[in-house]
């Protein structure tokens, strides 16, 4: 699963002119489920994002990546993206084929806002309208944004035969346009 998280003012979900969503202070969550996703995926990016420290401590406001959304009772606003799936290395026309299908997508997006309302305050979870043509507007805080891949960053074990390149060999590869080490 992929994620653009966002720090936000106020953040809303337009759809057919009409606001189906809207928070406060808190974080705005864009999210992209791939075609190898879990459920183990959804548990990892839930408690990365509940957990992620972006705010300042609320007793101590100068004291900066001291909290996390929870700490500061913040609202999270979710609307999920395919389009974060996007291969755009070939051609100029976007490749969605890393993307879930639209039915299990919906399933495991589900199941992401059912984990974040159950381990955070249900009232406190907002999302946009699965597959409709949305319009969001945020207020971004910093701005402070930040891109999560329960794949990339290896938080899940994956079979070996999922990884393209792993730690140790993208460790010792050396970049061809530089010539520089990779650092582990």
């Amino acid at each position: 699963m992929r994620a653009v998280v966002q720090r936000v003012s106020s953040a809303s979900v337009t759809v057919d002119n009409e606001v189906v969503s809207r928070i406060a202070h808190g974080l705005m969550v864009l999210v992209g489920i791939g075609i190898d996703d879990t459920e183990a995926d959804v548990a990892t990016l839930s408690k990365k994002i509940l957990t992620l420290r972006v705010f300042s401590d609320p007793n101590s406001p100068q004291n900066m990546w001291k909290a996390n959304v929870k700490d500061i009772d913040g609202d999270i606003l979710c609307v999920s993206q395919f389009t974060l799936l996007a291969n755009t290395s070939k051609g100029n026309k976007p490749d969605f084929h890393n993307a879930m299908a639209t039915e299990p997508s919906r399933q495991l997006y589900s199941k992401f806002l059912e984990v974040l309302r159950n381990s955070y305050k249900a009232e406190k979870i907002q999302d946009g309208v699965f597959g409709a043509m949305m319009s969001v507007s945020l207020t971004n805080e910093g701005p402070v944004t930040f891109t999560l891949d329960t794949r990339k960053f290896e938080y899940i074990d994956m079979p070996s035969s999922n990884k393209k390149l792993g730690r140790k060999a993208a460790a010792s590869s050396t970049s061809e346009t530089e010539g520089i080490k990779t650092p582990p």
